[in-house]
């Protein structure tokens, strides 16, 4: 059996445990070969070393309070097991995938070495994080945005932007690479030249044709040049995009931070209510895996929600009578 790499000093460390037993001090000491090879041979950050001193204490803290002095006899039901107590200990998911990975890392060190036969943690995951849902405006808010006023200083251009970006919902890079040629306002259409170089036609609402027509008018725009020049010539800064409508927002009285995908995540769930299309969404966002279109239909359930227990006599709580 290969002989561990012996503890070095600067391998241990002062940092406090989030979960140790009754023997996890003591027994922290196992595991302190593995980390000097962290610190060592793959020169990990303190951070991230310290990092794993407290995981990997909490590993053994909780199997010391199980009565296994030895981690490394774990098998993958008690790890399971260690998983779940901290998970309703009230630990975040990421976190319970950084004690996990750790975790990995540990059993994989120890196979190599010839200390196990096999990893316990290698078939083990974490509870997955809750996606975090997208932003949107309401449709109340998204009209107040786009319905800049035409009068102001490049107006015309806001209001074109706002109402192509609302009505086609196009990614921030595929609204400022556009140029005249790719739309056609008569049949209210858009080619899109999405990621991955993948080609999409995307209708443009009648609104939003009209906004178009006279920026053109007013811009002198040719099939060649883009549709939002920026100062310098080209293409407007994505940067500038970003700017301008959150400018634009709150001379609206929005006090919402507004940003340009926003206005896309807002066209995307509005279409998904209003239709209940989930590919019709799909081919109009240009997502290639479904999955991703999917986050949508949590904010519409979120929303179906909100009605329900707005509206449905038996979801009606009962106000708390002192």
């Amino acid at each position: 059996m290969p002989e561990a790499a012996p503890p070095v000093a600067d391998a241990r460390g002062s940092s406090p445990t989030a979960t140790t037993g009754p023997g996890a001090d003591a027994t922290l000491s196992a595991v302190e070969p593995f980390l000097a090879h962290l610190q060592i041979e793959r020169q990990v950050s303190a951070h991230t070393l310290d990092a794993y001193r407290r995981d990997l204490a909490a590993l053994i803290g909780w199997a010391s309070a199980q009565g296994s002095e030895d981690v490394a006899q774990l098998d993958s039901a008690q790890l399971r097991k260690f998983v779940t107590a901290e998970h309703r200990r009230g630990l975040s998911p990421k976190s319970l995938q950084r004690r996990l990975s750790a975790c990995r890392s540990y059993y994989a060190w120890l196979l190599k070495h010839g200390r196990i036969a096999t990893s316990p943690a290698a078939a083990l995951r974490a509870p997955k994080a809750p996606r975090k849902l997208p932003q949107v405006l309401d449709a109340d808010e998204a009209v107040r945005l786009v319905e800049v006023p035409t009068d102001a200083p490049l107006g015309l251009r806001d209001r074109a932007l706002l109402e192509l970006f609302y009505s086609s919902g196009l990614r921030l890079s595929e609204l400022c690479a556009l140029r005249w040629r790719d739309l056609d306002l008569d049949s209210g259409l858009v080619t899109v030249l999405g990621k991955g170089g993948k080609q999409r036609l995307v209708p443009v609402g009648s609104h939003a044709v009209a906004a178009l027509r006279a920026w053109q008018r007013d811009s002198g725009g040719s099939a060649q040049t883009h549709v939002f020049p920026g100062r310098a010539g080209g293409a407007i800064s994505q940067r500038a995009v970003q700017i301008r409508i959150k400018q634009l927002a709150v001379r609206q009285g929005m006090f919402k931070h507004v940003h340009p995908h926003m206005l896309r995540h807002s066209f995307a769930s509005h279409i998904l209510e209003s239709s209940g299309d989930l590919r019709g969404v799909q081919e109009l966002l240009g997502h290639s895996d479904i999955a991703t279109t999917q986050i949508y239909t949590h904010l519409d359930f979120q929303h179906l929600a909100k009605v329900y227990d707005a509206a449905h006599p038996r979801a009606k709580r009962k106000k708390a009578t002192e």
